[in-house]
């Protein structure tokens, strides 16, 4: 059976895993996201002594996910200054093997998608809320790609009462990463998450920025599941909150199946966290079977 190399390439770490086309994970090892050169040789020696067949990535972004540009499998513009504009796809060509790259997001679509709180569905949008936030879409099969790839954790939004001035993103005054992110809680409270856990009053502002950005998502994407996964949704106390405030600001225009069902359309994530990993292998698999 096929070896598949899978790279799932945050922007906290580095998860290097081997696993088979039916997506079992053989072995795994994590690493720290340093700089290029801290850690890019380090990665290719590994997968080069793992003897794959395909490799799939899924990189942190903004990167060029577009085969047909000539900056496919760079990093671009990101606040990660060491790593912009590094081209990541070509370090890893000289494995030898075919490649499949997209966004880290991306890819824990697809393995929700394939293996997780999304089979048999063909529009999804996953969404991570962690250090950042980040949005994957799957849209008719296929992940979202365009002039670039979604970047929907900046749409903006509207700054509640009060709460001026808590935005932490460099670029926007009112985005959903910057009001909902991690690091914005920790700006605004001045604790992690994790040790706010029984102040209501926190999870009801944060899941107030969330579902306004997941009404933007509905109605631009129409997808037929949300599902939301990274630290900050370890607060499963937010699902219920998100779920309601959803409903209340679609203000009854749409009347679904899905939305009437509404805790089983906003989900957690369904692969134990490995959706990222797994991703990649179907990334890997995919790219190996042409």
């Amino acid at each position: 059976m096929a070896r598949i190399g899978a790279l799932e390439a945050g922007g906290t770490k580095m998860v290097l895993s081997v696993g088979t086309p039916d997506g079992r994970v053989l072995e795994r090892e994590e690493i720290p996201t340093q700089g290029p050169d801290d850690c890019v040789d380090k990665m290719v020696d590994w997968f080069s002594s793992r003897n794959i067949d395909a490799l799939g990535i899924g990189a942190f972004g903004p990167t060029d996910v577009n085969p047909k540009s000539k900056t496919y499998g760079q990093i671009l513009e990101t606040p990660k200054l060491a790593w912009r504009h590094f081209d990541f796809l070509d370090a890893f060509k000289s494995l030898n093997v075919p490649i499949g790259y997209d966004t880290d997001v991306n890819v824990a679509c697809l393995g929700e998608v394939t293996y997780g709180a999304a089979r048999g569905l063909d529009t999804v949008i996953y969404i991570t809320v962690g250090t950042g936030v980040g949005i994957g879409a799957m849209i008719g099969g296929k992940l979202l790609h365009g002039m670039l790839h979604p970047e929907a954790g900046h749409v903006i939004l509207q700054v509640r009462p009060g709460d001026e001035g808590n935005c932490v993103c460099p670029y926007h005054d009112a985005c959903l990463e910057g009001l909902a992110a991690g690091p914005s809680i920790e700006h605004r409270w001045g604790a992690k998450g994790f040790e706010l856990a029984d102040k209501p009053e926190v999870w009801e502002l944060e899941s107030d920025y969330l579902a306004q950005g997941l009404t933007d998502f509905v109605l631009c994407y129409s997808p037929q599941k949300i599902i939301m996964g990274g630290g900050v949704m370890k607060q499963t106390q937010l699902f219920p909150l998100v779920r309601q405030k959803l409903l209340k600001y679609l203000n009854g225009y749409l009347v679904l199946p899905e939305l009437q069902d509404i805790d089983h359309y906003v989900v957690e994530a369904g692969c134990k966290g490995d959706q990222g990993v797994l991703g990649c292998i179907e990334l890997g698999r995919r790219v190996l079977e042409g």
